[in-house]
């Protein structure tokens, strides 16, 4: 058997160089749809969030005040 030619070696790398590219595109692409899903649900929690601290605001608005009223 002879040596591969430099050609062949450099076709090879290439090849593999091409696969290793597709395979980190794919692996971006579903990093990317994580991270999408993820801010959503940020974003939801969020609102969530606001929505709880403004009933527990308007609940605090409606306790009696202790203004008056001795230790």
């Amino acid at each position: 058997m002879s040596a591969p030619s430099p050609l062949d070696l450099i076709s090879d790398r290439v090849e593999r160089l091409l696969l290793r590219h597709e395979e980190l595109q794919r692996t971006n692409a579903l990093l990317a749809e994580q991270v999408a899903a993820l801010t959503q649900e940020r974003d939801s929690l969020r609102s969530r969030l606001s929505a709880a601290r403004a009933r527990v605001d308007a609940l605090i608005e409606r306790l009696p005040s202790n203004e008056g009223a001795g230790a």
